[in-house]
């Protein structure tokens, strides 16, 4: 016996196919965030991010500290007088004019007098007028005296005065005389005389007196109008005052004799007092 087929209208109806097509949605999609920070990157809390902030900040730190920390210092003030130095150019430049004319006709002894009269003469006149300097640092005083030269850190420098001589005093008691600074009272009285502040109709000279000051020294309580080598002194007080205490500027006193200038001109002085004693 056979069994009836169903008919199509018998059989269950067909699941729909699942459509491989994106639905149309009306509602908008959420937009994708793409973060900025690598892929590998730690947490803000982990101890390798925490390290590396510190050096960043420790590196741009030192960075922005580094010039002022090192304190850059500056080269050496030089203290010389321009005067002197115009005046032995002029003295040595007539004297070698001389000597080599005395050389070149001279007869007999001639020649050789005056080869030892400039041996003589022409490092005393270098000495007195082109060698005299002073300069001045963060750390010490140098003088460049005729003959020799001194260097005093200032820890080591008691005081500087001026009266008619400018001089420096160390720790030890010992006076050193600044060439370089030659004290000129007539300037003195000039810068004096410009400032009408000074004296409102008293007589500076009486009235420096009466105050303590020593005859011819600078009257610096009035605010007056300074002399050059008064206000270079000035400048050297104050450098003292500033860097006195501080460590780079401790150490010895050290003294050096100018033999290059010594030697030459007592070889002359020999041979000049040999030739006129030999007539």
């Amino acid at each position: 016996m056979t069994t009836p087929e169903p008919q199509p209208s018998d059989r269950e109806p067909a699941e729909p196919a699942q459509s491989t097509e994106p639905a149309d949605s009306s509602e908008p999609s959420e937009p994708s965030v793409v973060s900025d920070s690598p892929a590998t990157s730690e947490p803000a809390d982990s101890p390798a991010a925490a390290s590396a902030a510190s050096e960043g900040s420790e590196g741009s730190a030192a960075a922005s500290a580094g010039p002022a920390a090192s304190g850059p210092k500056y080269a050496d003030r030089i203290y010389r007088s321009t005067s002197g130095f115009v005046g032995g150019a002029l003295i040595l430049a007539l004297a070698c004019w001389l000597g080599i004319d005395a050389v070149a006709v001279g007869e007999g002894n001639t020649p050789w007098l005056a080869l030892a009269a400039l041996l003589f003469l022409v490092p005393l006149v270098a000495a007195y007028t082109l060698v005299p300097a002073v300069y001045a640092n963060e750390d010490r005083l140098r003088v460049r005296n005729p003959f020799r030269t001194i260097t005093l850190p200032w820890g080591r420098v008691v005081s500087l005065r001026s009266g008619y001589t400018n001089e420096v005093f160390s720790d030890d008691g010992d006076k050193y005389q600044l060439w370089a600074l030659p004290v000129s009272l007539r300037a003195r009285k000039r810068a004096t005389r410009r400032d009408p502040r000074v004296t409102g109709g008293r007589t500076p000279g009486t009235e420096a007196s009466r105050r303590g000051i020593a005859p011819g020294a600078p009257d610096r309580s009035a605010g007056v109008d300074r002399a050059p080598t008064d206000r270079s002194m000035d400048e050297l007080r104050e450098l003292h005052k500033n860097r006195g205490g501080e460590a780079s500027a401790q150490g010895e006193v050290s003294v050096r004799w100018s033999y290059e200038i010594i030697a030459p001109s007592l070889a002359g002085a020999v041979l000049l007092a040999v030739l006129l004693g030999l007539g």
